[in-house]
């Protein structure tokens, strides 16, 4: 049994959230391969050979690469893992966008986001926003799954020395281009690989007052976040949502602030290991979730909080 784990990355640097697929690949068994598919991305399949677990990385270097746009992308995953056993991918926007595309062309069904390896046929997903938990057997010759990055502690990022394997393939599919893109930047920790999260809702009232959130994060070296209901009233941009309609995170430390606890932000947070809610509402479901909360005007607590920091 081999598994191909898809490696999730900008060229430059593998993206942590490899290491989580990889120890998910590491719980159904066998020899583990990476996929790096990129245009100028040697490092990271110099990376990805270090990884622990690792027995082969096979380095697609190419033009067509350069973007990971998925109708390049997916033949050449469908091609190679025709071949495995198993094909993973983080369930992110690029794990996403890529292994429908590929369970399609193998003619298969795709198991997503997986949280728990049972065997290596059966597995364990959220439904219905994370209240259930469904568990899956798949018959498919080739399983095509994405992982649930929060689901699986990351495997060590060294001690591993697999070979490196240039794959010549280039599939350029012609329909579809790059054109650009604009990148948040942010001397703050990435959301979702963050080990403390301050997240702000609808109680923020506006954009501005996401400063106090701001302030206490960068003394504590977390990233900040926001629920739906902040994003759609235009507070933040929507690279900061956390829900189920938005990034998935499972920090140590997850800070609630204003936020009422709807199901589907509570779908995007409730891994996490502690959880500290801030609301003036003693009602709101969050409380139901945290660990510890505080039933308090925000305006006046988080500046305190800030204080004693």
């Amino acid at each position: 049994m081999t598994i191909l784990v898809i490696a999730e990355h900008d060229n430059k640097v593998l993206a942590p959230a490899t290491l989580n697929t990889v120890a998910a690949a590491a719980k159904i068994g066998g020899d583990i391969h990476v996929l790096v598919a990129g245009q100028g991305a040697g490092a990271v399949a110099e990376a990805a050979a270090k990884v622990a677990g690792v027995s082969k990385v096979l380095l697609a270097d190419n033009a067509a690469y350069a973007h990971q746009l998925p109708e390049n992308v997916a033949p050449l995953v469908a091609e190679l893992g025709a071949g495995y056993s198993h094909i993973l991918a983080a369930a992110t926007s690029n794990g996403k966008n890529i292994l429908p595309r590929v369970a399609a062309q193998l003619d298969v069904d795709q198991i997503s986001e997986i949280v728990s390896v049972e065997s290596a046929d059966t597995f364990k997903r959220p439904i219905y926003a994370g209240n259930a938990i469904a568990t899956v057997q798949s018959t498919a010759a080739v399983k095509v799954i994405t992982v649930r990055a929060t689901g699986f502690d990351p495997v060590a990022a060294e001690g591993g020395s697999a070979a490196v394997e240039a794959v010549a393939a280039a599939h350029d599919a012609s329909t579809s281009s790059f054109v650009g893109e604009e990148l948040a930047k942010s001397d703050r920790p990435e959301l979702t690989a963050a080990k403390i999260v301050v997240s702000g809702g609808r109680g923020m009232q506006n954009g501005d007052n996401f400063k106090h959130l701001y302030a206490l994060a960068d003394k504590l070296g977390a990233a900040v976040g926001a629920s739906r209901a902040a994003v759609d009233a235009g507070f933040v941009p929507n690279d900061m949502q956390v829900g189920q309609t938005g990034k998935i995170v499972a920090p140590q430390l997850y800070i609630a602030v204003g936020i009422s606890g709807a199901i589907q932000h509570l779908a995007g947070m409730k891994d996490s290991k502690v959880i500290v809610a801030i609301n003036k509402d003693e009602e709101a479901p969050i409380f139901q979730v945290a660990d510890y909360g505080l039933v308090a005007d925000l305006f006046e607590a988080v500046p305190e909080l800030e204080k004693l920091v």
